[in-house]
């Protein structure tokens, strides 16, 4: 990725402005860089990562022929039966949420359509259009370390990479686990009788019926969420902005960690964007993050309609989740 940053857009980007990252730096309606000033919506389009071994680092392995083989193997462990693993080991052990009569920690989101995507936005999200979803649960609040620490106990799965000795980190008991990859997550779901929501869901459960482009509204706020207007550069405790609650009362749906979703990244109905990277390659994570990536050029990540794309198998100190359940 180091490479991109030499690119001439950014460079401009970069030299515009003397404190790039910086709250001044920033839309204080929309939270959008002023790096959109040039970088006007019909030249946001997609591009096709994988074509720069520079970007593999963060987007993973992906349509390159060099990076086949990497592909193979994931969906590789998948079919042998590698994913559930460690939730036949739960089952067997009696470990986890499955016996509960009511989800604890968890929210009802009510069935009915609502407005997913944005014309207003990259063409990845667009076409805006209206998506049924049928009632289920999803998590108040990010997945925490301890909650994954209990999980990790339990099962004898493998510890974030991080976390020196298998413990988490000094501090952080409390907020949302990182270094995970989806299949990390989609494990850690299965173990606790749950599953990830899929993308519409999570978009429903973070927007509310009111096409709202934050959880907590239509103007951007950087004092409602953990994002890189806030300024802290790291996680914070899940639930920390009491404010910044979704429609449904959901936590941290905007900053703090992005959140893998169950769902491949694939072209919305009516959608007329040809983007080769559509399809069963990569899966979409939402909500944003506190990580400012602006000189990568993804812009700002906040909105409840963004998506983002990323090969399964990906982890870093910004990616997390949280997980669903149906309502029976």
């Amino acid at each position: 990725m180091k490479k991109l940053l030499a690119s001439v857009a950014v460079s401009l980007c970069v030299m515009a402005s003397s404190a790039f990252g910086a709250a001044s730096d920033y839309d204080p309606v929309t939270g959008e860089p002023k790096c959109m000033d040039c970088h006007t919506p019909d030249r946001r389009y997609s591009t096709d990562y994988t074509r720069d071994e520079t970007c593999v680092e963060c987007h993973g392995p992906g349509l390159s022929d060099k990076y086949v083989d990497i592909n193979n193997r994931f969906r590789e462990s998948a079919e042998l039966g590698e994913i559930g693993k460690y939730t036949e080991t739960a089952a067997a052990s009696g470990k986890g949420a499955v016996k509960e009569a009511a989800p604890k920690g968890m929210i009802l989101i009510p069935a009915g359509e609502f407005t997913m995507g944005s014309n207003e936005w990259w063409p990845k999200s667009q076409p805006e259009h209206s998506r049924m979803v049928e009632a289920f649960y999803i998590d108040k609040f990010e997945v925490t370390n301890a909650r994954y620490k209990a999980f990790v106990d339990a099962t004898g799965y493998p510890a974030p990479d991080h976390w020196k000795d298998g413990s988490i980190p000094e501090g952080k008991k409390d907020h949302p686990v990182v270094y995970v990859t989806w299949k990390d997550a989609d494990n850690f779901c299965r173990w606790e009788g749950k599953r990830l929501p899929d993308e519409a869901e999570w978009e429903k459960a973070a927007r509310g019926t009111d096409k709202r482009t934050f959880p907590w509204g239509d103007k951007f706020d950087k004092e409602k969420g953990n994002t890189p207007q806030y300024g802290h550069e790291d996680t914070l405790p899940v639930g920390s902005f009491e404010s910044g609650k979704s429609p449904y009362g959901v936590y941290d749906m905007a900053g703090n960690a992005f959140e893998w979703t169950d769902s491949w990244f694939k072209p919305y109905p009516g959608s007329t964007h040809p983007d080769e990277n559509y399809g069963e390659k990569y899966k979409v994570l939402k909500g944003g993050s506190w990580y400012d990536c602006t000189t990568y050029k993804c812009g700002i990540s906040a909105p409840t309609y963004n998506r983002i794309f990323f090969h399964p198998t990906t982890k870093n100190n910004n990616f997390g989740f949280r997980c669903a359940k149906d309502k029976k």
